[in-house]
Parts: C-alpha cells; sequence; structure tokens
C-alpha cells in the first residue's frame, strides 16, 4: 500500500516541478520582454513619455496654477503648500514685482535665498533669457528686510522673525557703508 502513495506522490512533485519551471521560464521571458521595451526607447521618448505625464497632473485642480513646464519640485511644492507642510513669501522687487516663494514652514533665511534663487533660474530659463548672476554679489548688495527689519542670519528661521504665509518680504538695495 506504501509504494502507490509513494508513486503518487513522486509524480506530483515531478508536476510541481515542471509547473515551477514553467514559471521560471514565463518570469524569464517577461523580464527579456520588458528589458526588449526598455532598451527600445530613446531618452527623448521617455522625456516625452514624462512630460506628458507632468503635462496630466498639472490639469489637476490642485496643481492648476503651475506653468506647462513644471518640475517635479514645484510640484512637491504646491502639495506640500495644500497640506500646510509649506508656506508661501511674497518677495517685493523693487520694480514692483512679485516673486511668490514657496518654502517649507521651518525654513531658515538660507532656505528662504535658495528658493528665490531656483525661482529667478527656472523664469529665466522659461523666458528663453538665460543669464549668469553672481548671487554672492547679490546677497552682498540687497538685502531682504522684513516689516523694516533686515534678515541678516542665514540660520535663523523665517518663524523667528515672525514672517507667517503669505507675508511680504522685501528686496532692497543694501546701503554703502563709508
Amino acid at each position: 500500500m506504501e509504494e502507490p502513495s509513494e508513486e503518487v506522490a513522486g509524480e506530483q512533485n515531478v508536476k510541481e516541478e515542471e509547473e515551477d519551471e514553467q514559471k521560471i521560464a514565463d518570469m524569464t521571458s517577461d523580464a527579456e520582454e520588458e528589458e526588449e521595451d526598455v532598451e527600445a526607447l530613446t531618452h527623448a521618448d521617455i522625456l516625452d513619455i514624462f512630460e506628458e505625464g507632468l503635462a496630466r497632473l498639472v490639469q489637476d485642480p490642485l496643481l492648476c496654477d503651475l506653468p506647462i513646464q513644471v518640475t517635479l519640485e514645484e510640484i512637491n511644492s504646491q502639495i506640500a503648500l495644500e497640506y500646510g507642510q509649506a508656506m508661501t513669501v511674497k518677495v517685493l522687487k523693487a520694480d514692483g514685482e512679485i516673486m511668490p516663494i514657496v518654502v517649507v514652514q521651518d525654513a531658515s533665511v538660507l532656505d528662504l535665498k535658495k528658493a528665490i534663487r531656483r525661482f529667478v533660474v527656472l523664469k529665466q530659463q522659461r523666458e528663453g533669457g538665460v543669464r549668469h548672476i553672481s548671487w554672492r554679489y547679490v546677497w552682498r548688495s540687497y538685502n531682504l528686510v522684513f516689516q523694516g527689519g533686515k534678515l541678516e542670519d542665514d540660520r535663523v528661521r523665517l518663524k523667528d522673525y515672525g514672517i507667517r504665509n503669505r507675508d511680504e518680504v522685501t528686496f532692497m538695495k543694501r546701503l554703502r557703508k563709508k
């Protein structure tokens, strides 16, 4: 009686092994097909697919304020803003232009300066006028001012200066000391 049950068990093991081998063969062929598909796409094709996906994202009501050539960083900033993890600081330039700068809630003055730099660089790229700006010169020559007080220490958080969401910070020329 034991021999037939061992024989049946042996046949089941053989069938299971064959099924496992077939699954492995199927997975291998699927992986090879995926590799071929990936290799068939050029860098330009992948960029086009990515840009189409971003364009669909920008149609969302939450992200509709963003430009067509949006960056991932801009999308993340907008989402963080919606969830209250970020705030908008309006930076007022001398020519009257207001730059809406998005920074995280616990951002420092240095974080604000970096965000201003990213904003200006992206704006220049989108307008086609790529010029070199010496940011070292900019921060030596200009101050950020909030309610009459200069934001001098880059390590101090904006909250410590009393800056909240939608507050205005002025971009002002420094007075020369003689």
